[in-house]
């Protein structure tokens, strides 16, 4: 959602007022204009330069400046990750490209709930929103028996704080979840009420709903064509016309069997189900069939959407175990793209994101099957983050180290990320 006319209209004015010089020498609207360009993953560390630049990149201009002035290509492309429970622990943003970290705050506090797993979180803009989840209520009985939640945030860069939405119509948490294409809605669909203590159990559900950004209200639509959670979700088309929009959904799981009459095990879906989008809304639901034969594999591995901005179809990615394949829309089939260079122990821990048109496999460095990493301290290994990138235009791969600003071990079996440019 595009801020107020009157913050636009008013930036360089508020700029103006600042008592302080930005730069000596300089009009403070010209100096401003000089700072936008600094990336913002650097922002919370240069307001420590002076009173008046801890004043310029502490308004509320800052953002609505980078987003007027500097083109869409040159914003940040930063990665927003949630470590733990939001409602606890900061977020961060990471650049991947100036390789800098910088926290948010949390989530505001609800003294009833904890353990917020499981949550969805989609930028829009200069907001950040983060929608259901699975968590533990102290109001509920049996108090052990985690429970889904319909609560929505959104996080203002702007203001720089959060704020309440409406809540979901139905509380839901591992569901498929897409911003929709130059429109102000957001499409969740499926979910259940499993929590990551309880790896086989909790609820699952077909509903489906849109939020309307501008009206902060959500309108349900046609559901899934059977239950199903833990999936993924992404829109086709370009979004210049509402009969070229479609929301894709595939993978997760729906009914669950047992082992030996005790063990309870998902089954895992293998097809795609996809809604047409018509007039602003939701249409019927048309099944694809498998994207893979059995035995092939036995579950949709990591999933993640690169948009080229020139076809209307993106380009989907699956990491499966240590192989990368391309989702190929015509056979409705996954091709092996390549393989990732250097191989983790423990690949179920392993972060896949997409970032600025590039595959990011993001894994620790204890987790790398590497002798030169063996060679290395414990708690050194533990500290560093090690992103292996994929450019598949270039098809070339190269990798960066970092170091997280989190007190334990990055776990990406729990933790929730999203991309957002600022």
């Amino acid at each position: 959602m595009a801020p107020p006319s009157s913050t636009v209209s008013n930036e360089q004015s508020q700029v103006q007022t600042l008592n302080l010089t930005i730069i000596p020498g300089l009009p403070n609207d010209l100096a401003a204009l000089i700072l936008i360009f600094v990336p913002y993953s650097h922002h919370s560390r240069l307001k420590s330069i002076c009173k008046s630049w801890k004043l310029f990149f502490s308004s509320k201009t800052v953002i609505s400046l980078r987003q007027k002035h500097l083109p869409p290509t040159t914003l940040s492309p930063l990665l927003c990750i949630f470590p733990q429970d939001p409602l606890i622990a900061s977020p961060y943003l990471f650049d991947p490209v100036n390789l800098a970290w910088s926290p948010l705050p949390p989530m505001p506090c609800n003294p009833h709930v904890y353990g917020l797993c499981n949550f969805t979180s989609v930028s829009v803009g200069s907001y950040l929103y983060v929608l259901g989840g699975s968590l533990f209520d102290t109001r509920s009985f049996p108090l052990d028996c985690p429970c889904p939640s319909s609560s929505a945030f959104r996080f203002d860069f702007v203001s720089f704080t959060w704020e309440n939405l409406s809540p979901m119509i139905n509380p839901r948490g591992s569901f498929a979840c897409a911003a929709t294409p130059n429109s102000d809605k957001i499409l969740v669909a499926g979910g259940g009420s499993r929590h990551t203590m309880f790896a086989a159990a909790g609820s699952r559900m077909s509903s489906v709903e849109m939020y309307d950004i501008g009206k902060d209200e959500w309108v349900p639509l046609d559901g899934l064509p059977r239950f199903r959670a833990g999936c993924v979700g992404f829109f086709v088309g370009n979004g210049e016309g509402e009969e070229e929009k479609e929301f894709w959904v595939m993978g997760g799981y729906g009914e669950s069997r047992t082992v030996s009459g005790v063990f309870p095990v998902d089954q895992y879906y293998r097809d795609v189900v996809v809604m047409e989008m018509k007039n602003g809304g939701g249409g019927k639901w048309r099944e694809l069939g498998d994207m893979w034969e059995e035995g092939e594999r036995w579950r949709l591995g990591k999933i993640v959407v690169v948009e080229d901005g020139v076809s209307d179809a993106p380009a989907v990615f699956m990491l499966d175990q240590s192989d990368i394949f391309r989702y190929e829309m015509a056979s409705n089939s996954w091709v092996k793209e390549t393989s990732v260079p250097r191989k983790t122990s423990d690949e179920a821990s392993v972060g896949f994101v997409a970032l600025d048109g590039e595959l990011h496999v993001m894994t620790h460095l204890s987790g790398v099957k590497s002798n030169e990493c063996q060679r290395l301290r414990q708690q050194k290994r533990s500290a560093t983050l090690l992103i292996q990138i994929y450019h598949p235009r270039k098809n070339s791969w190269r990798c960066v180290t970092t170091k997280p600003p989190f007190h334990h071990p990055l776990d990406f079996k729990t933790a929730v990320m999203c991309t957002i440019r600022l």
